[in-house]
């Protein structure tokens, strides 16, 4: 069994300390390429979400009439007072 030496464990620790920075470097450059990726692709899912609820025989939105069509009257307004 061996024992831990002093040169061993600042070793282990200057390791440790050259990949944090080393993967902290990397990071910093690869960063903005990945979260444009994931951006672009979770607007093109989201593209074509909507596409696919759109019925496909609709009508487009362009051609609507100005004015919405008038509801069909039922009956006209009551309005009731209340007695004391």
């Amino acid at each position: 069994m061996e024992t831990a030496s002093l040169s061993g464990t600042l070793r282990v620790i200057l390791i440790i300390i050259l990949v944090y920075y080393a993967l902290r470097f990397l990071l910093r450059i690869f960063a903005p390429v990945i979260i444009q990726q994931v951006v672009k692709k979770a607007g093109q899912d989201f593209y074509e979400q909507q596409q696919y609820k759109q019925p496909r025989n609709a009508p487009e939105t362009g051609n609507k009439s100005p004015r919405p069509a008038e509801k069909k009257k039922i009956g006209e307004y009551i309005d009731y007072e209340e007695i004391e």
